[in-house]
């Protein structure tokens, strides 16, 4: 256990998370895991077997965040390479406006709303607003009958594994009862007490008690965004030789906004009036950001698993623009608003997706799609079957043909919100994007407003 927490807090730690025990067992087991693999995992020749998928999503990720997407102030090399290689969806969406509900739309190819899944976990239930309108009451945890990408895929012979950020449940809905045999650092917790090892603290909210499971053991220094990358990539040493999914979560660019001491000062050198961007210690979390997608993507090189292997990153909601310690944590310029509404700069995220010799380099594509689609595709792309009676009443649809073809004709032009809660930038609201119209409605005061 970690040397630096006091000895209640150690006795706290090891009584709030009662399931911690299963994942680190797991965990270590996986040099025996040869006898364990679902028929059809091995093989040692990549190229005769089916592609990995590494799925990177970000926190908080805004759609002008990066190089590639117009960001002013943010060095992302890494980030924009990878959209070189691949394609970057200019009218990508995430499936809410905030965290959870866009996690379980992505696992499951529902939407939120037919979840019953629309607002973040803690505020699911007993959440008291001295406001016009009662929200509705949630489901806070991802129910287990909901088959998730990780279950859909054990049966075509995948090996998944979870790192990084969950936030879809208490200790029995972690990720390891969820079709995740491999685990790391998973709780329910929406972010960590801190970016520096070793992760833990009262919460700024309710004086919880808040730490990211085993990672105990790090030293003074060490810096979250690394760390998971670090355990991410030991987890594709491992499985090289089989293929697997890996659904990998940074809880970076999430608040609390702390960057590495040297590139803060690399921004603050840079920063000058007239920018969108004027954050610098943000700036520095997603440079951070850049640097560990840039490892994930050389140690693929490395492997010689690049060419076989499809990565997808994107957000899962807009940039936070609220203010963190008296300033805005970021822009979404030229979008309206951010993270919690249903206005663009809100929804709209970037998403990239990179599978050589499939998708065309350095493509683009201006095709509406939101987070639901990414259950259906998964799938199609890895050869495994929905199960239709488990899991019936999908919302999403694969993207596959696009991503052969930016130009393909999808056969949908409406995609849907539902956001029945209080949030600093919105009321209750729901959306409908058509074709290049979006119609929202309020409903405390029942008003739509429609864009084109």
């Amino acid at each position: 256990m970690c040397v630096a927490l006091r000895k209640k807090e150690r006795k706290e730690l090891c009584l709030r998370d009662r399931c911690r025990v299963v994942p680190l067992v797991v965990v270590s087991l996986l040099g025996c895991w040869n006898a364990a693999m679902p028929d059809g995992a091995e093989g040692a020749n990549p190229t005769s077997r089916k592609p990995n998928v590494v799925f990177l999503l970000v926190d908080d990720l805004g759609w002008a965040d990066v190089g590639c997407y117009g960001a002013d102030l943010h060095d992302t090399p890494n980030i924009d390479r990878l959209a070189a290689g691949g394609m970057r969806f200019t009218d990508a969406y995430a499936a809410a406006p905030v965290c959870s509900p866009t996690r379980a739309s992505i696992l499951t190819g529902k939407s939120p709303a037919r979840l019953h899944m629309t607002i973040w976990r803690e505020s699911a239930k007993n959440r008291v607003f001295n406001r016009k309108l009662l929200p509705p009451d949630t489901v806070a945890d991802l129910p287990h009958r909901e088959v998730t990408i990780a279950e859909a895929l054990q049966p075509a012979g995948y090996v998944s594994a979870h790192v990084g950020k969950w936030h879809l449940g208490g200790f029995t809905h972690y990720p390891q009862t969820m079709g995740f045999p491999i685990a790391i650092g998973g709780t329910g917790w929406g972010a960590p007490q801190t970016f520096w090892w070793p992760y833990s603290g009262r919460g700024r909210f309710g004086n919880e008690f808040r730490y990211v499971p085993h990672l105990e053991w790090g030293e003074p220094g060490e810096y979250l965004t690394d760390r998971l990358t670090t355990e991410a990539i030991d987890v594709i040493e491992r499985l090289k030789d089989r293929p697997f999914f890996l659904y990998m979560c940074w809880h970076t660019v999430h608040t609390p906004i702390e960057g590495k001491p040297e590139l803060v000062e690399k921004y603050r050198r840079r920063l000058k009036p007239g920018l969108h961007h004027q954050n610098i210690e943000y700036a520095a979390m997603v440079e951070s950001l850049d640097q560990n997608v840039g490892r994930i993507l050389a140690k693929l090189d490395e492997l010689g698993l690049a060419d076989h292997t499809v990565v997808f990153l994107t957000s899962d909601n807009g940039g936070y623009i609220n203010r963190f310690r008296n300033r805005p944590v970021t822009s979404n310029a030229p979008l309206r608003s951010g993270k919690g509404s249903l206005y663009e700069g809100g929804v709209r995220v970037p998403l990239i997706v990179r599978w050589p010799k499939h998708v065309p380099a350095g493509s683009v594509c201006r095709t509406p799609v939101i987070s639901n689609d990414f259950y259906p595709t998964i799938l199609e792309l890895a050869g495994a079957a929905c199960d239709h009676q488990r899991n019936a009443a999908l919302d999403g649809r694969s993207l596959l043909p696009l991503l052969k073809d930016p130009q393909f004709d999808l056969d949908r032009d409406t995609l849907y919100w539902h956001y029945p809660h209080y949030y600093p930038t919105t009321s209750p609201v729901s959306a409908i994007r058509k074709g290049d119209w979006k119609l929202l409605h309020y409903y405390e005061d029942d008003h739509l407003e429609l864009y084109n």
